[in-house]
């Protein structure tokens, strides 16, 4: 069974069939605790159960059909829902995943993982384990089974336990350190965000500087200050943005933003007036350059040149392999950019921006999007924002905690496509072509020109 767009990220309830266990919201009696003891949603079990089983097992593979596997996971994780009772996800909540989060970050600081995946992972006793990693054999008994309970490693007989995918890839640095990097920086944040709304009076935060972050560590240092404070942080958060990426499709290929169409095929190869190359994408603020490697990795024969921009102190630990030349004989240029800065690369066929959006409140947003729009060249540059487009309806978890995080650390946020276009058009004189992605808001690309005026002609 194909699932339909919409199903993807979400799955709907209509048409679900309604619950004849639950009481109506008007016969709820707060007072009535009984109602923790009952499934959440009996009514939807059947239907969900009836839809994981019209699946194409057979025709289908889940290991590369991404959306097929997507569709299926939200019915999995919608039937959980339906089934469990209002204690048990209170248990699972505040017990058994804070519990399991913290547990997990102790097995990678002391190289659990990496033990248990010796010998292709073949099944060892907690005691084996313990001594292997100068620990407490009773208290290393009492860790596994929480992870085995919690299906991150499998029990295989009394005493006895192996990896998974999950634990094993829990030896890797983008994920170990994206562990390290949420306990360290992001928790202490969202777990006062409570207290700082409190004395805000519930609203938004708005500035990078007075926000649940500064408040819970109780700094006046910004979340990027505090990430280039210690080598440990920013290596953590260069972890963590490459476990965030991998399994995305490219943002660059046909199934999101269809670049050899929408740039390549209108690129212009006139020299420019120094005899040099004219730009093809400008990735602004593009850390070590993963989004520029995907770029030439799906159009290798791209023309024009590409330019990687970031902090001084970014570029400065550029892999030496980046500026290799490329298969079409080309270079990545490397420049040192503050992107508040005045733009130096005037009129390439497109300026990239991943991520870097929904790092900045408002008001920031549009002293990056002016700098942009001083060089773009009407009809003929793209501005192509790579952030999450949240939909009104069905959004994507991946999307609505990102938003959450977003207001925590940065007084930023994600935007919906009314949001972005009320920024984007009313806001900076932009014109927006098209909103490219899979959906659910996940990653999409918000593609731009400069609005013309009336009698003005773009350059296709």
């Amino acid at each position: 069974m194909a699932p339909s767009s919409q199903e993807i990220y979400h799955d709907t309830v209509d048409n679900a069939t309604p619950n004849v266990n639950s009481r109506s919201s008007s016969s709820f009696d707060p007072n009535d605790i009984s109602i923790n003891a009952h499934p959440c949603d009996l009514g939807r079990v059947p239907g969900l159960i009836d839809d994981i089983a019209s699946y194409n097992w057979g025709d289908t593979d889940f290991s590369t059909d991404r959306n097929a596997r997507i569709s299926l996971l939200s019915k999995a994780r919608s039937l959980i829902a339906a089934l469990e009772t209002p204690r048990e996800t209170l248990l699972r909540h505040i017990g058994a995943e804070t519990s399991n989060f913290y547990i997990i970050v102790i097995g990678i600081e002391t190289n659990l993982f990496h033990e248990m995946a010796k010998n292709n992972g073949s099944p060892k006793t907690a005691t084996r384990l313990a001594e292997a990693i100068s620990f407490d054999p009773d208290l290393l008994r009492r860790i596994l089974r929480h992870l085995a309970s919690m299906n991150h490693i499998i029990q295989t007989g009394e005493d006895k336990y192996r990896p998974n995918n999950f634990s094993k890839a829990l030896t890797t640095s983008p994920l170990a350190g994206s562990y390290q990097f949420y306990r360290d920086v992001c928790l202490p944040a969202m777990s006062n965000l409570h207290k700082w709304l409190k004395t805000k009076s519930y609203r938004s935060p708005t500035t990078i500087i007075d926000n649940p972050f500064t408040f819970g560590h109780q700094t006046s240092q910004t979340f990027f200050e505090v990430i280039a404070s210690t080598a440990k942080n920013t290596e953590h958060f260069n972890d963590h943005m490459v476990a965030y990426c991998q399994g995305h499709p490219a943002w660059c290929s046909e199934s999101v933003y269809p670049a050899a169409d929408r740039l390549i095929s209108g690129f212009d190869p006139t020299p420019l007036p120094d005899g040099s190359d004219p730009v093809m994408l400008v990735d602004m603020g593009g850390n070590v350059g993963h989004d520029l490697q995907t770029f030439i990795s799906q159009h290798p024969s791209h023309p024009g040149r590409l330019v990687l921009q970031d902090l001084p102190s970014v570029i400065a630990v550029t892999p030496p392999s980046l500026t290799s030349p490329l298969p079409n004989g080309k270079h990545i240029q490397l420049q040192e950019h503050d992107f508040f800065n005045s733009q130096p690369v005037v009129g390439a066929r497109a300026y990239y921006l991943h991520h870097i959006m929904h790092d900045w409140p408002y008001a920031k947003c549009g002293l990056i999007l002016e700098q942009i729009k001083k060089v773009m060249k009407p009809g003929y540059s793209r501005l192509l924002i790579n952030e999450q487009v949240i939909p009104e309806r069905r959004a994507s978890w991946e999307a609505t905690y990102l938003d959450l995080y977003m207001m925590v650390m940065f007084g930023a946020r994600e935007r919906t496509e009314k949001e972005w276009r009320r920024m984007l058009e009313d806001g900076c004189g932009l014109k927006v072509l098209g909103v490219y992605g899979p959906g659910g808001g996940v990653e999409g690309i918000i593609e731009c020109e400069v609005a013309l005026e009336e009698g003005e002609g773009r350059e296709e």
